[in-house]
Order: structure tokens, then C-alpha cells, then sequence
């Protein structure tokens, strides 16, 4: 039995593409092994949202090989970069993004690449997880994206927005209700375009989607992915507030609070707009987890314009603030933009971003002491006989009784809540 170990780089769809790339190998008669020592093959599921990604990657697969690992290499950067990956004496397969899929077969025909053009791709690529071995689980319900944000290279790797069909979206959810999960993370490369594909004529949007999870489907929680500010709009909010599902953790994909940068980056909204959006949102819901993006030192981003930044995200009422330098990609506006930074200043505006999404954390984590939340608990006890589990606003606890994959009503303190 030939056996293999498996990476996944990147956002939550790529995790979740993973998955299925694994599944599908060991149907094949595969082993998958938890150790490179232990492996024959070594597969990269790989990430180009920056540089640094792209570097860690022909890093890994450079230290596979070197191991004696037959390597392969899928996901986003073998869909940008195609054929030109063969030359790389440490790459020996090369699989696009939707190949990776029909992996076990491609080996057996010792076919060394395979990248479908999604340029025109109109159809979403179709593909269910049988994993029942854990309490959350992560359901794609989009695919691509249609925006040309100035600094991403993420539409060359995923082609055209894409969407499930709501049967499927349905299905799927209820399939994993039915085998024990009790919540679902919905994900995509841009769920806020969901349904947009599907023809004016039909007018479906994520609204729609949501209120059939409601009504529809008997899973007792569902999460959003990313979206952008605009997204959420008022009658979405209206409708989440009376949902007995969702799961007040929204991660705005702001990117920068910085009008003038926001501009140079193609990005359509104002950080007036998402101020007042968050501030609507903290007025909605109890206690809502409030995550975001942000780049720090973007091409020609004056030292005024990270000052306008950080003070923006001061006074935001954000929980957290996932951060990274600035990171040129070839063929995107941006990289013929003037004004790009060191990546030593870029470096140092990252860092204090992330200090302010520590404090911003800790504030967020401290309010929520004394309040009673529902807790799945998602982890069976570890060696002292605790349990994990998540509130539905995104906060991690460890408790001292449980049961795994059970919901809990649970006060919050300042024992059990990590990262306090």
C-alpha cells in the first residue's frame, strides 16, 4: 500500500479541499501517514496569497525531496504557475486546482501535470467530505472570485465566482447533521458572491441561501466565512438577529482603514462605512465575535496613512485583527504600482497592528466574563481530563466536565476562557 502525507496551506477552503484529496487516495487504496518519515509521496495543497506562502512551499517541497519524497504539488500556485513548476528538479508532479481531485488516477496513468483552465469555468466543481469523526466541519459553497482587488493573484488561481447549487448546500448540511456534527462553517474564495452566477433572472443571493440553512436544514449552528463590508447588508443583519442558527462571528475582510489605501487597492467602501457597520452590528447581537483582515504597508501607504490606520482600528470595535506585511504578486496592478516599502517597514506596521488585535483580544475576551454562553465541546479530555470546546461567539474554553460533541450552556471566567 503505497502512502502518502498531506499538507494544506491557506484559507479554510483549501483546508477543506485537503480533505477530500485525502478521503479520495485512501477509497483508492492509499495510506495516509501523520509522519514524512514514514511517507512515499509528499503532497503540497498550496497557498499564493503572498511571497512569503509561495517561498514556504518550494521550501517544504525542496526538504520532501530531499528526503527521498516523491513530491507533488497542487493548489493555487500550480494553477498560477503551470508548467514552468516541472523545471524545479525538487517538484515531480503538478496538479491544478480542481485535478487534484482525480489525484489517484492522474498517478496511476503516470501523468506528471494536469491543470484545467478555469478562465471560463461556469460550472462549481462538486465534491462532499465524509469525515464524521469530528464536531465542526467546513462545507464550500463558492468558488473564485469576480473583484480585481489591485494586489491579489487569488482570481488567476480559482477562476470566475462559482456557486453550489442551494439542493446540494442543503443536502450536504443535513447529510453531516445527520451524522453527528453540530455545526457547519460556511466557505468559499468569496461567499458573498454567492448566487450572483446563477442568472439574473433568478436573483439568488446569500440571504436566500441563509434563510433555507433556517428553515430547511437540522444543524444546530452554521458560521460565515469572510466577507466584505458591503456584503452585510441591513436586511441580512435583520434577518440574523431572529435566526435560532447562526452564530454571532463575522470576519469583515477590510484590508486597510485608510481611505486613500483602500482606493489605490480597488476596494469599494469607505472605513466610515464599516465603522458605522461594526457599530451596528455590536448594537444587534450579544457579545459578537468581530474578526478582520488587514494589510499592513501597501504600495505608496505614507507614514500618515498607517497613522490613519492604526487610529481607525483603535477606536473600532474589532475582537481581533489577523495582519501581514504587504507582499508584491506578479501580475497584479499593484506590483507596477510607485511607492512600494522595505519589507523592513512593512515588517514593523504589521507588528503593530497585531499588538493593537492582542489588546483589542483581550478586551473582547474580558467582556464576555460572566456571561453564559452555549459551549460545543469539540475535543475529547486531554491527558487532566478537560475538554475544549467553542462558545458560539468564537471564544475557546476548557472545562473540567463535558461531553464530546455535546452543547453546554457555560459561564464564562476567567479560568476557563484560553488565551486569557
Amino acid at each position: 500500500m503505497k502512502k502518502f502525507y498531506l499538507k494544506s496551506m491557506g484559507c479554510k477552503s483549501n483546508q477543506f479541499e485537503g480533505q477530500i484529496v485525502s478521503q479520495r487516495l485512501v477509497a483508492a487504496g492509499y495510506e495516509q501517514v501523520r509522519k514524512m518519515a514514514e511517507a512515499e509521496y509528499y503532497i503540497l495543497n498550496s497557498c499564493s496569497v503572498t511571497q512569503t506562502s509561495d517561498n514556504e512551499a518550494m521550501y517544504l517541497l525542496r526538504h520532501a525531496h530531499n528526503t527521498g519524497l516523491t513530491t507533488i504539488l497542487t493548489g493555487c500556485i500550480a494553477q498560477i504557475e503551470k508548467e514552468k513548476l516541472l523545471s524545479e528538479p525538487f517538484i515531480d508532479y503538478v496538479f491544478g486546482n480542481e485535478d487534484k481531485f482525480n489525484l489517484s488516477e492522474l498517478l496511476a496513468k503516470e501523468e506528471h501535470f494536469a491543470v484545467k483552465d478555469l478562465t471560463g469555468e461556469t460550472e462549481f466543481c462538486k465534491v462532499t467530505l465524509e469525515d464524521t469523526t469530528k464536531t465542526r466541519i467546513s462545507l464550500k459553497i463558492q468558488d473564485g472570485c469576480d473583484n480585481r482587488c489591485s494586489y491579489c493573484i487569488i482570481p488567476y488561481g480559482r477562476g470566475k465566482s462559482r456557486s453550489a447549487d442551494p439542493d446540494f448546500i442543503i443536502n450536504e448540511i443535513n447529510r453531516y447533521a445527520d451524522s453527528g456534527y453540530k455545526e457547519v462553517v460556511l466557505t468559499g474564495i468569496h461567499i458573498g458572491l454567492w448566487g450572483k452566477d446563477r442568472g439574473k433572472n433568478i436573483g439568488l443571493e446569500l440571504l436566500d441561501l441563509l434563510k433555507e440553512i433556517e428553515e430547511k436544514t437540522t444543524i444546530p449552528r452554521y458560521r460565515l466565512g469572510s466577507l466584505n463590508p458591503h456584503e452585510i447588508t441591513p436586511k441580512m443583519l435583520d434577518f440574523l438577529q431572529t435566526s435560532e442558527k447562526f452564530c454571532p462571528h463575522f470576519h469583515l475582510s477590510l484590508q486597510s482603514a485608510c481611505n486613500r489605501t483602500l482606493k489605490r487597492m480597488n476596494r469599494h467602501y469607505t472605513v466610515e462605512y464599516y465603522l458605522d457597520q461594526i457599530e451596528d452590528i455590536v448594537s444587534r447581537f450579544d457579545k459578537p465575535f468581530l474578526g478582520s483582515d488587514i494589510i499592513a504597508g501597501f504600495a505608496g501607504e505614507t507614514e500618515e496613512d498607517f497613522e490613519t490606520t492604526v487610529e481607525n482600528l483603535k477606536k473600532s470595535k474589532l475582537s481581533q485583527i489577523h495582519t501581514f506585511p504587504y507582499s508584491i504578486r506578479k501580475g497584479t496592478i499593484a506590483e507596477k504600482m510607485d511607492g512600494h516599502l522595505p519589507e523592513k517597514i512593512k515588517a514593523e506596521r504589521a507588528n503593530i497592528i497585531k499588538n493593537i488585535s492582542t489588546e483589542k483580544l483581550h478586551e473582547f475576551l474580558e467582556s464576555n466574563i460572566g456571561s453564559k454562553q452555549e459551549v460545543l465541546i469539540e475535543k475529547r479530555p486531554d491527558k487532566n481530563g478537560r475538554y475544549k470546546g467553542v462558545t458560539r461567539n468564537y471564544i475557546s474554553i476548557r472545562l473540567a466536565e463535558g461531553g464530546f460533541n455535546t452543547l453546554k450552556l457555560v459561564q464564562l471566567t476567567k479560568d476557563n476562557i484560553l488565551k486569557l
